[in-house]
């Protein structure tokens, strides 16, 4: 259910609030997502990174909406593209949208009610609803029935974010230093939300937060699992314990032999491994406790068959 008040005449946070937009080669998309955006009645201020695109995208931005900061990337970075973004930011709080998502009005002003009354909290995650159906993305399933204590937050707590559909406070990016180049994507929010963990930061679901999401057809499935798999293993290498580490990266090398990708992949993974030990600071008891409450939640309801866990959604499925 909608909770957001919209009796009363919204005030324009363009002084509070901006919104970076990471875009590559989707002009039609990031013209849809800038025209949302522009039309929110909390008029956001609105900065689109350009990824490297060789489509004109960077150029036909600010023809057409000559009121939005482009900033125009000389080669595709990947999610460290959205440091581009914040780096430019003078807004305390700052929403991360992809080329293919659509935040929901008042959803804006909500995050900055939220985040002026709670200072411990460094990003909200918001519900994410998936194609014209609108279907409640499975990851904020898991979200809302977070085992985590609340601390008298105002929303589940959480060991991790969905990058596209969040909003973060800027200063607090700024102090974990983003997102790392080397994942480029693929679970590259893993890294920032264990930083924020460690130094004592909160995580947190929002429901009142809607963000709209029409995936694009323009997506490499294969490269993309194997991004994410390479990337579980190289955080885990650089922040959690040995035994985590080993066996993400058992879990990427099986990943790569299915996909038959073994010899392409294993010296990335390798040089990655390398890379990750000399940079290696695993976090403190108290988020490995967190992480491993999630866990143990997460198996109780992949063991309970005759629970759903959304419409046409297996909670194996809703767990990936």
């Amino acid at each position: 259910m909608d909770t957001l008040d919209r009796s009363s005449t919204p005030t324009p946070l363009t002084a509070r609030m901006s919104v970076v937009v990471l875009t590559h080669n989707r002009a039609k998309e990031v013209f849809k997502t800038v025209e949302g955006l522009l039309a929110l009645p909390e008029r956001p201020a609105v900065i689109v990174v350009d990824n490297g695109s060789t489509d004109g995208t960077a150029q036909m931005l600010p023809l057409r909406f000559p009121q939005v900061r482009v900033i125009a990337s000389d080669r595709n970075l990947g999610a460290a593209g959205r440091n581009l973004g914040v780096a430019a930011a003078t807004t305390d709080y700052v929403a991360f949208s992809d080329d293919d998502t659509h935040w929901s009005p008042g959803s804006l002003a909500h995050a900055v009610r939220v985040l002026d009354g709670a200072p411990r909290i460094a990003v909200l995650s918001a519900r994410v609803l998936v194609g014209e159906a609108g279907e409640l993305d499975p990851t904020c399933i898991d979200m809302q029935t977070s085992p985590l204590e609340r601390d008298l937050l105002p929303g589940p707590a959480l060991v991790g974010y969905m990058a596209g559909a969040c909003v973060f406070r800027v200063s607090t990016f700024r102090h974990v230093g983003g997102y790392e180049p080397r994942l480029f994507i693929g679970g590259e929010e893993s890294l920032v939300a264990l930083d924020l963990l460690d130094r004592g930061y909160a995580i947190v679901y929002c429901d009142a937060m809607t963000v709209t999401h029409h995936p694009s057809p323009a997506r490499d499935a294969r490269l993309r699992r194997r991004m994410l798999a390479r990337n579980a293993a190289l955080v885990a290498w650089l922040r959690l314990p040995l035994r985590e580490a080993l066996a993400a990266t058992a879990r990427a090398l099986a990943l790569c032999a299915r996909e038959r990708s073994f010899v392409r992949d294993l010296g990335a993974l390798a040089g990655g491994i390398v890379w990750a030990l000399r940079r290696r600071r695993v976090v403190g008891d108290a988020v490995l406790a967190m992480r491993a409450r999630v866990r143990e939640a997460q198996r109780g309801r992949i063991n309970a068959p005759s629970i759903r866990t959304g419409p046409g959604m297996s909670p194996a499925e809703a767990d990936r």
